[in-house]
C-alpha cells in the first residue's frame, strides 16, 4: 500500500469539478481537503485515498458504487451523525470521496491542537459514536475503517462519521490507518461489528492518551503485524475508561465487550462526573482562499450524485425501515395474534443446535384500526401516546430509546429498557412497494444476510394485520449469549404507506413468559394514526 500525497495542484479540478484548496487533515493514506464544487457553486470536503493497485474501469465502478451506496443507507439511518457523501470518483489510483461541508474538526486535528481529551469528553464522545455503529450493525454494515481522521468532531451536537463503504471496497485488509486496524483484520480475516468495537477502543484509547495503541510503523503491513501480535501499551491517562478500553482492545474478538455492556460503562462515566471537561470545540479554521467560498450561515444542501438515483435510495432505504425498523437499536416485532387471543406455537426451529424462539401464529382477524382500544392491559403495562400519532401498550420501565427520521418520508421510534434486548421499534414510511412479502424478501434480506450469524426461521409469510395486506419475516443473528432472534412484520395503511413493527429478545430466552406476553401485548395493542 502507497501512502497518499499531496501532489495534485491547488487549482487543478478533479472529476472535471471539484477544485482542491488546501489540505485540512492528514492519515495514513488519507489527506481531507478543503474543496469547491464548481458547478454546484458549493464547498465540500474531500477525501484523497491512494488505491493498493491499479484500478480498471469495473473496479473503479465497484468501489465508487460502494462507497456512495453504503453512505447513503447510512445517512437516511442516521441522517445527523453520518457525512453526506455526494460523489466518489477514482482517477489516477486515487479514490477522490466528496462530502457535504461538516461544521467540526477532525478528531486527528482535535488532539492534535488539544494533546489529548478528558476521559469523560471521550466517554461522550464514544456513546455517540455507539449510536452510529448500532445503526450500522443492525443493517448488516460494518464500517471497517474507523479512525480519528473519520470522525468530526461538533460543539454542541453529535459527531459525524465517514468512511462507510471502504471495507471490502478492494483486497486490502485495511485501506486508511492502519494503527486502528483490528487483530483480525490485520490477519486479513472476515470482519464484522467486533472489528469496530475494536477501533472504538483504540479512538477511546488515542483520545485520552494522546496516541494509538498501536504506533504507525511507517509501512501499513508492518503497522498490521504489530497491531496483530505485538501486546497493548498500558494506557496512563484512560482513569474511569481503563476497564472499557481494555474490554475493546482485546485481541480475541470473541472476548472483546459487547456494545451493550460499554454502553452501560461509557454512561457510567458521564453520569458520575456530568459537568467535567465542557469547553466548545474549535471551529474548524478557514485559512486562506476557502474563506471566500464558504457560504456564510450553516449548509444544509442535500445533493446527491443524481436525482433519480436519490429517489431511488430513499425509496429502498425507507421500505427497508418500514419492514425491518433498521435503525440504531435492534430488532423486530412478531405477527400479532387477535387481541386477547394466546399466541399460537408455529413450530420449532434449530439452527446449529441453538433453539430458536416458536413464532406466533397470523391471524387475519385481528382488531381493524377503528375497532375501540380496550382498557384492559395486562398488569404492569400502560397505554403510550406517541406525538407522531401512533399508540402502543408498553410494559413498565419501558421508554422511547430513539427516534430517526428520513426527512419527511420516515421515521423509526425505538423502545425498550435502554442497552440490551428486548426492545420494539415502529418504523413508519410514506416510500413502501405494494408487496410486503417482496419488500422483505428483496428489499430487506439481502441486507440481513450479512449478519453475523443470520438465520431465516422459516418462510416470509403473507398475512393480514388489522385488515391490511401484511407480511412476516423472522430471523436469528449473532452468536453465543448474544444471539438474538426477531420478529418483523410490516403492513401497508394504502398506497405507498405503511407501518413495521419490529420485537427482538435474547434468542435462548425466546419462550419466556415474560417475552411473549409483551410481544402478544405490543402486536395485540398497537394502533397506527388515525386517517
Amino acid at each position: 500500500m502507497t501512502m497518499v500525497k499531496a501532489h495534485v495542484s491547488a487549482h487543478e479540478l478533479v472529476a472535471g469539478r471539484y477544485r482542491l484548496l488546501e489540505v485540512f487533515a492528514r492519515e495514513t493514506n488519507r489527506l481531507w481537503w478543503y474543496a469547491e464544487d464548481v458547478t454546484a457553486q458549493q464547498p465540500r470536503l474531500v477525501a484523497q485515498t491512494a488505491l493498493p493497485e491499479p484500478a480498471d474501469g469495473d473496479t473503479a465502478r465497484r468501489v465508487t458504487a460502494r462507497v456512495v451506496r453504503t453512505s447513503q443507507t447510512m445517512r437516511l439511518l442516521r441522517p445527523d451523525q453520518v457525512a453526506a457523501v455526494v460523489d466518489a470518483v477514482v482517477e489516477a489510483g486515487t479514490l477522490w470521496t466528496v462530502t457535504e461541508w461538516i461544521d467540526g474538526t477532525p478528531l486527528s486535528g482535535l488532539l492534535a491542537e488539544e494533546g489529548s481529551l478528558h476521559p469523560v469528553r471521550a466517554a461522550r464522545l464514544g456513546l455517540e459514536l455507539l449510536d452510529v455503529l448500532q445503526a450500522a450493525h443492525d443493517e448488516g454494515i460494518t464500517h471497517g475503517e474507523l479512525s480519528p481522521g473519520q470522525v468530526f468532531v461538533r460543539d454542541g451536537a453529535p459527531v459525524v462519521v465517514t468512511g462507510f463503504g471502504l471495507a471490502g471496497a478492494t483486497l486490502v485488509p485495511r485501506l486508511t490507518a492502519p494503527s486502528y486496524a483490528s487483530p483480525e483484520q490485520a490477519r486479513d480475516e472476515r470482519i464484522g461489528p467486533a472489528a469496530d468495537l475494536w477501533a472504538l477502543g483504540a479512538l477511546l484509547y488515542t483520545a485520552v492518551e494522546g496516541r494509538p495503541p498501536f504506533r504507525d510503523r511507517g509501512r501499513p503491513d508492518a503497522t498490521l503485524k504489530a497491531v496483530d501480535r505485538l501486546p497493548l501499551r498500558a494506557p496512563l491517562r484512560t482513569g474511569p475508561l481503563t476497564q472499557a478500553v481494555q474490554g475493546l482492545l482485546r485481541k480475541d474478538a470473541r472476548e472483546r465487550l459487547t456494545r451493550p455492556v460499554v454502553r452501560e460503562a461509557l454512561t457510567r462515566v458521564v453520569s458520575e462526573d456530568a459537568d467535567a471537561d465542557r469547553e466548545p470545540v474549535p471551529a474548524p479554521r478557514l485559512r486562506g482562499a476557502y474563506r471566500g467560498v464558504r457560504p456564510a450561515g450553516a449548509l444544509r444542501s442535500r445533493r446527491v450524485l443524481a436525482v433519480g438515483a436519490a429517489l431511488a435510495a430513499v425509496a429502498v432505504a425507507a421500505a427497508v425501515l418500514v419492514a425491518t425498523g433498521a435503525l440504531p437499536g435492534g430488532p423486530t416485532a412478531p405477527a400479532p395474534p387477535r387481541a386477547g387471543a394466546p399466541a399460537t406455537p408455529t413450530g420449532r426451529h434449530t439452527d446449529g443446535g441453538t433453539p430458536a424462539a416458536s413464532a406466533p401464529a397470523a391471524s387475519a382477524s385481528a382488531a381493524t384500526p377503528s375497532a375501540p382500544v380496550s382498557s384492559a392491559l395486562p398488569a404492569g403495562y400502560r397505554r403510550y401516546s406517541a406525538p407522531e400519532g401512533f399508540s402502543v401498550a408498553l410494559p413498565d420501565g419501558w421508554r422511547r430509546l430513539a427516534t430517526s427520521r428520513v426527512s419527511d418520508l420516515a421515521y423509526r421510534v425505538t423502545f425498550g429498557r435502554g442497552g440490551a434486548t428486548p426492545s420494539l421499534a415502529v418504523t413508519y414510511s410514506e416510500r413502501v412497494g405494494p408487496d410486503p412479502v417482496a419488500v422483505w424478501r428483496d428489499d430487506v434480506e439481502p441486507g440481513l444476510a450479512r449478519l453475523p450469524g443470520y438465520h431465516r426461521v422459516g418462510s416470509v409469510r403473507a398475512v393480514t394485520y388489522q385488515g391490511h395486506p401484511a407480511a412476516d419475516l423472522e430471523w436469528l443473528a449473532g452468536s453465543g449469549n448474544t444471539r438474538t432472534h426477531t420478529f418483523g412484520r410490516g403492513f401497508l395503511l394504502g398506497g405507498t404507506r405503511g407501518f413495521s413493527l419490529r420485537f427482538t429478545a435474547p434468542a435462548a430466552r425466546w419462550d419466556d413468559t415474560a417475552d411473549r406476553l409483551a410481544l402478544k401485548t405490543f402486536l395485540g395493542t398497537f394502533r397506527p394514526p388515525k386517517a
